[in-house]
């Protein structure tokens, strides 16, 4: 084969983005897309490439993930992320976790030092703590703007379907020099969802999916719609079939 030239595809997440903060989330999405790409220059796996990109865009607050997610119900930030190795299959996931800065960090963990796929709520943090992955308070995590939208939905004639439309789930996908792909997603989910809500993000052939013999694929939009197709699996179905 010899050696491929590395790609990587970052998104910043479905919906509108409100003029003034456009600029913000430009950037944002250019600068992971430059950090995953500067890995694979130097070699790194299509796997290291996801998560360093979709880091990046948690630790901005423009994105509905990580810092500057989206609030459920009672006013709490609780994440989805995960990540997958088209190499092997190999995937982790973390649905429904707290006070942590990095989920897709925590997914990473949870694929490489665990036998399972999907890790959940308390169970993903007591694993965090195991891990050694500082917890950080909430309010580190929740933005001036994610509180307004909170309160706004709150009201009795407000229209949550109408703040659902800037919903920032962000993703990744690569394939570096050796042909091996990845994905990786992560998401703060829908502004005041049930607790416990967990959408397409953490579940594997929906929130994203990657397989050398066909590619990969990071999804974003209506959760409950993707889980419903399986869609990033989908889409590489009919990548399997030539289209």
């Amino acid at each position: 084969l010899g050696r491929m030239k590395p790609v990587i595809v970052v998104h910043g997440g479905a919906g509108r983005v409100f003029k003034e903060r456009e600029e913000g989330c430009r950037s944002g999405v250019v600068k992971a897309a430059l950090r995953g790409h500067r890995l694979l220059e130097q070699g790194g796996t299509a796997l290291d490439a996801v998560e360093e990109a979709v880091r990046s865009m948690e630790d901005d607050p423009h994105f509905n993930a990580g810092c500057g997610s989206v609030l459920n119900e009672k006013g709490e930030v609780e994440m989805d992320a995960i990540i997958m190795d088209g190499k092997n299959l190999a995937s982790g996931a973390v649905s429904a976790v707290k006070c942590v800065a990095n989920p897709i960090k925590l997914a990473r963990l949870v694929m490489e030092k665990t036998k399972h796929l999907l890790l959940t709520g308390h169970g993903a943090q007591l694993f965090a703590r195991a891990v050694g992955i500082p917890e950080v308070p909430e309010e580190k995590l929740i933005t001036e703007r994610s509180r307004e939208r909170w309160k706004k939905n709150l009201e009795p004639d407000s229209n949550p379907e109408e703040f659902q439309k800037d919903l920032g789930t962000v993703g990744a996908v690569a394939i570096d020099s050796e042909g091996n792909v990845a994905c990786a997603t992560s998401t703060g989910g829908l502004s005041n969802k049930l607790t416990g809500r967990v959408g397409d993000t953490a579940c594997i052939g929906s929130g994203g999916y990657a397989d050398n013999c066909c590619g990969a694929a990071s999804t974003t939009g209506h959760g409950e719609s993707i889980m419903k197709v399986v869609l990033a699996r989908l889409v590489l179905y009919h990548m399997e079939q030539g289209m």
